[in-house]
């Protein structure tokens, strides 16, 4: 007798993946381009010997939970840690989506929150944003009148770097709390923008506000993310997460690092005045480019340029430049996305597309 078939609403759907490529200067994937200090790594190493790795790990890893939460200023019960900020989506929408539940995302943004909601059998409604990559207030109406279990909003946004004010985010959060829709505010990048929506749950917001190691941290192997949100949140999630989830490794690293938050401030600092250098050489190009506050540009080649995004990617790789390419996504035909890299990855990439264009 042959296997069970896979469910019907998974048969037709993809894996979601990022191209891994042998090449020079790797800007696909908005890792930060720089390790993390070696004071961390030497801290991670003395601190490793200490473990006992025949025993579980603390179930409720609560000296990181402590850690993160002294670092936001907010309790520790408010505070959730898990495999990247994925398994943390992941399981929101297995506490709050589901089956005959909706979840509402604005394209374009990360294809993570469609796909994950889709994995849990939720619904999943789409607005669609402005020309600009706003978000307009018929698109909201429009959203609100599909009464959505859960709501996406990713400030900065992934790929258009788009940042949400905190008016916009305080008004989709008064509407959207009133017919009962969880508002997730996924802030992978938020340490590169001006502000936080982790300030609205301390004024009292009943939102989820989900951050990463990945990105401003220089840690993207280690697969760390949490949320922010009220303890009420935090404990329907806990639900659903599996005993031992988050093992010694990653609750020791994670602790570690926000031992080293200057070293953090430094980096973003870094990547911000890079990108500002990108963005004006942007200018002198035949690109067109999208205002960002994120640690990428996103961006895509004109007519004067006379090539495609597609093209254009495939001759960056053949100089040993690795882009994203996101000319086949939604509402972004022809645009590629560049992750700010080192000064020197920087410069290398700049020289290939002005070579090319």
């Amino acid at each position: 007798m042959g296997l069970p078939e896979i469910r019907d609403d998974l048969s037709r759907l993809e894996g979601y993946h990022s191209p891994q490529v042998d090449v020079d200067i790797r800007l696909n994937t908005n890792e930060s381009p720089m390790p993390p200090p070696k004071e961390w790594m030497e801290d991670l190493n003395r601190e490793l010997l200490k473990v006992g790795w025949n025993r579980y790990p603390d179930r409720m890893a609560t000296q990181l939970h402590r850690d993160i939460a002294d670092f936001h200023n907010v309790d520790p019960d408010m505070v959730l840690a898990a495999n990247g900020s994925n398994e943390i989506l992941q399981s929101l929408l297995l506490a709050y989506g589901g089956f005959g539940r909706k979840a509402s995302v604005f394209e374009p943004t990360y294809a993570l929150h469609s796909h994950i909601s889709t994995l849990t059998g939720t619904e999943v409604i789409v607005g669609e944003c402005n020309e600009d990559f706003g978000i307009g207030e018929e698109t909201v109406d429009s959203v609100l009148m599909q009464e959505p279990d859960v709501l996406f909003l990713c400030s900065p946004n992934n790929p258009t770097g788009v940042v949400s004010t905190r008016e916009f985010v305080k008004s989709i959060i008064d509407k959207f709390s009133e017919i009962g829709t969880l508002v997730v505010i996924d802030e992978a990048y938020g340490e590169f923008s001006d502000w936080t929506a982790i300030d609205l749950i301390r004024d009292g917001a009943h939102i989820a506000v989900t951050k990463t190691f990945s990105k401003t941290w220089s840690m993207a192997g280690v697969r760390l993310g949490y949320v922010v949100a009220p303890e009420e949140i935090v404990e329907s999630m806990k639900t659903v997460l599996l005993p031992y989830h988050l093992d010694s490794f990653k609750q020791i690293a994670g602790s570690l690092a926000l031992r080293h938050i200057s070293d953090m401030h430094s980096r973003v600092e870094l990547l911000v005045n890079e990108r500002k250098r990108i963005a004006e050489k942007f200018d002198s190009l035949p690109v067109q480019q999208w205002p960002s506050g994120a640690n990428f540009i996103l961006f895509r080649p004109t007519p004067e340029a006379k090539i495609t995004g597609e093209v254009l990617w495939e001759a960056l790789l053949e100089r040993s430049v690795l882009v994203r390419n996101c000319s086949t996504w939604p509402r972004l035909e022809g645009c590629l996305r560049v992750t700010i890299g080192t000064p020197e990855e920087n410069n290398s990439f700049l020289e290939h597309l002005e070579a090319i264009l």
